[in-house]
């Protein structure tokens, strides 16, 4: 009964100082569901790790943040047209001597497909958008994503207003 009793103690503080400020709880109920940027986007050991690392904008100010979420298009991306198989819109993942990796983003989740470099060519994306860009997310949306963005890069608890994204 008491080592139950010590655990319940120290695990009680644990489990509440994980649990995001009230904002930024919003935004990673958003950045899971209706945005889908968990769909190509992992933080705090949920999503999918295939597009870019969000710890690396997550120091921007917040009207930068949410230029790139709300970009149509992303350099990462590549139309990829396969010989006699059609096209997807891909993302390259490693490539070696004889064949490229890329994660096939009409999939969802993103499917990984291992090709070999005489059997596609890759072109400029010309199709597929980012889909936080069609999500239709109001500045208020915006600003709760982006503090569930900064909260799991770095613990950041700050509010951010939704002015400051427009």
């Amino acid at each position: 009964m008491k080592i139950w009793m010590a655990v319940w103690l120290f695990a009680a503080p644990v489990a509440a100082q994980q649990a995001p400020p009230e904002q930024a709880g919003r935004g990673q109920t958003l950045f899971f569901g209706n945005a889908k940027c968990g769909t190509c986007h992992s933080l705090k050991g949920r999503g999918t790790a295939v597009g870019p690392d969000l710890k690396n904008i997550a120091r921007l100010s917040p009207r930068a943040v949410a230029m790139a979420v709300k970009s149509t298009r992303t350099q990462y991306v590549q139309a990829v047209k396969v010989k006699g198989k059609g096209e997807f819109p891909g993302m390259k993942s490693s490539e070696d001597g004889d064949s490229v990796q890329f994660y096939d983003l009409s999939a969802t989740p993103p499917e990984l497909k291992k090709l070999a470099k005489s059997d596609f060519t890759a072109t400029d994306n010309q199709t597929w958008v980012h889909p936080p860009s069609s999500a239709g997310l109001t500045n208020e949306q915006l600003a709760d994503i982006i503090a569930f963005i900064r909260w799991a890069s770095f613990n950041d608890k700050k509010e951010i207003d939704p002015s400051e994204v427009e």
